[in-house]
């Protein structure tokens, strides 16, 4: 089997309710997502999709997404999608860093293989051991009191995690978490994400404030050293995302016990492939982990159920389903929230069938 054409459609996705707003006053109205499909000699093919929020939020430019294709596409026809090492080893070797810009075509991979072998992504990816997992519901940032509504709009929804977007000035952060406090249930989980929004004075100022009720800072501040100053001064559970790219990054923050959970986003690291190696390291250090992605659709909230579906129940902390927050799919059969969760699929790849119709035409070929 051997890869013949990879093609590259853009779409924009619109935000059901208002606008997302996350630190530093950064937020997004619609998203332009990337969706590659890679086909084979053999007729099978495979999807994968890579989605920035905005430009501003982690080092991922969407309109960059057709120049790096454009420059790793050409070195991969001809070879052996099921290979799905190989491929990183020849991504890697074309383009230094640039994750977000491979993840899709490991993805798409790993598409094909479960095509070929007849089994789900998540049966290749370890094997199955979760079946249904329950969703966290990001509150974007604004108003304390409009939180809070927007907290219990979605607890009757059926969720059960709540990620506040905090990171703006430390004063109106304590009153967020404050505001809603007291509607969190027992079982509830409630994590107050500053996305590197505050200094550590800041964070620090926020979580002794805040010490009496029940949540967990997420990455409070931009770099390693300033998260571990916040957690010398707080007894409150940490998790790190922005700054963990890979497994190096999480052995140095494992070894300076820098957090209780991290998060893992698969666009962030470059791909299933590379998310299945950090994810089977924090289970064998024992790191409880948040499994997503920086935002997508269909495509992307397909491959997350995936990685949570072979994922030890014991270390899953959270992940969400990004196709519930936009205004288009283009899978009528991807997994949808029921009640606060969600399933993984069973079907053979992604276990999805794209619409696509509702692609359009490709703006990038390469044969």
């Amino acid at each position: 089997m051997k890869i013949n054409q990879i093609d590259l459609y853009q779409l924009n996705y619109k935000l059901i309710d208002d606008k997302y707003s996350w630190s530093r006053g950064n937020f997004v109205e619609t998203f332009l997502t990337n969706i590659v499909k890679v086909s084979t000699d053999e007729g099978i093919s495979g999807y994968g999709e890579v989605c920035t929020l905005g430009s501003a939020y982690l080092p991922a430019f969407a309109k960059g997404v057709p120049s790096g294709i454009n420059e790793i596409g050409p070195n991969l026809i001809g070879k052996d999608p099921t290979q799905i090492k190989q491929i990183n080893i020849e991504m890697d070797s074309i383009l230094l860093g640039h994750n977000f810009i491979k993840s899709p075509i490991d993805v798409a991979c790993w598409d094909i293989l479960g095509n070929v072998t007849n089994k789900p992504i998540s049966c290749l990816l370890g094997g199955t051991t979760i079946k249904e997992f329950p969703l966290y519901r990001a509150i974007p940032q604004r108003k304390p009191e409009e939180m809070k509504i927007d907290i219990e709009k979605y607890q009757k929804m059926g969720y059960t995690k709540f990620q506040l977007k905090v990171g703006g000035n430390p004063d109106e952060d304590i009153k967020r978490i404050k505001s809603v406090a007291d509607i969190i249930r027992t079982g509830d989980i409630l994590v107050a994400d500053s996305n590197t929004g505050w200094t550590t004075s800041g964070a620090i100022r926020v979580a002794n404030a805040c010490a009496d009720v029940d949540f967990y800072i997420e990455q409070p501040c931009l770099t390693l050293n300033e998260c571990l100053t916040v957690r010398e001064h707080t007894n409150l559970p940490m998790v790190l995302d922005e700054i963990i790219f890979g497994v190096n990054e999480l052995l140095d923050a494992y070894n300076k016990r820098a957090m209780d959970v991290v998060n893992i986003k698969i666009s962030k690291v470059g791909g299933l492939t590379k998310a299945k190696q950090i994810r089977d390291l924090c289970e064998s250090l024992g790191i409880l982990m948040t499994l997503e992605d920086s935002w997508g659709g269909d495509i992307t909230t397909a491959a997350i159920a995936h990685l949570v579906g072979s994922t030890k129940n014991d270390f899953y902390f959270s992940s969400t389903d990004f196709n519930s927050y936009n205004n288009l799919s283009i899978a009528e059969d991807a997994p949808k929230r029921i009640n606060g969760n969600l399933k993984v699929p069973t079907k053979p790849g992604l276990g999805i069938t794209i619409d696509e119709n509702v692609l359009g035409k490709p703006v990038l070929t390469i044969k």
